[in-house]
């Protein structure tokens, strides 16, 4: 059976991809620090019948979150589908003249240090199956700076750099790697069908083809570029 480990798992969108996925017959791997949260949410969704099970791990820990990769793999079989959607500190969002390097490290460790460690876990399964996909979830930071949200300024545009050279390199093996821009809320977005209308695109964004990024909406329509 396919599975995708969600990074950043929570009750809202990764409860809506987890869904989504497991409704196409996925496997599911539930990875973010609140055990007792995880364990409440895989209880949710095996309710509704699918396969899930949470892995505690801190994505600024390195070890903890490649075992819980690891662990996933040796009980859910290999990762088909990864995405990297940790939900950012509030410290990341301070101003720019309150950013400090500590601060601005402790960002670049969360966003792009933390899925470059997730990717080296999971790449070399697939590989060696010849297929897979890694989806980037990120806020309009990631494309454009705002002197408001220092932290993720810096830290996602640097996470975004390692997703699309990923990209590059493996679009010939059959590995899509691809990043959806959330400028955003996703409440305040006013989407048809909310945040299951999210979950679609990130389903579309693992079963198609096409370039690195892609926006839920065009930036300038968002409220914030933020998280």
């Amino acid at each position: 059976m396919a599975v995708i480990a969600i990074i950043g798992a929570g009750p809202g969108l990764g409860a809506a991809v987890a869904r989504k996925f497991g409704r196409e017959g996925f496997s599911i791997a539930l990875i973010s620090r609140n055990k007792s949260k995880l364990d409440a949410l895989a209880a949710e969704l095996q309710t509704a019948g699918l396969t899930a099970i949470g892995y505690a791990a801190d994505v600024l820990v390195p070890a903890s979150l490649q075992d819980a990769l690891a662990r996933a793999a040796a009980e859910l079989g290999p990762i088909t589908a990864l995405q990297y959607s940790p939900l950012p500190s509030r410290d990341y969002l301070k101003p720019v003249l309150d950013l400090t390097p500590k601060l601005a490290l402790e960002a670049l460790q969360f966003s792009a240090l933390g899925l470059i460690h997730a990717v080296r876990t999971v790449l070399p399964g697939m590989r060696q199956a010849g297929r897979g996909s890694i989806i980037l979830i990120n806020g309009g930071t990631s494309v454009k700076a705002r002197a408001g949200f220092a932290g993720t300024s810096i830290a996602f545009p640097a996470e975004s750099a390692y997703g699309e050279m990923l990209h590059d390199a493996l679009e010939d093996e059959g590995i899509r790697v691809s990043q959806l821009v959330i400028p955003g809320g996703i409440p305040q977005l006013q989407l048809p069908n909310g945040i299951d209308d999210v979950a679609a695109r990130v389903w579309d964004l693992h079963a198609g083809t096409g370039p690195f990024r892609t926006m839920l909406i065009p930036l300038e329509d968002g409220k914030e570029a933020s998280d």
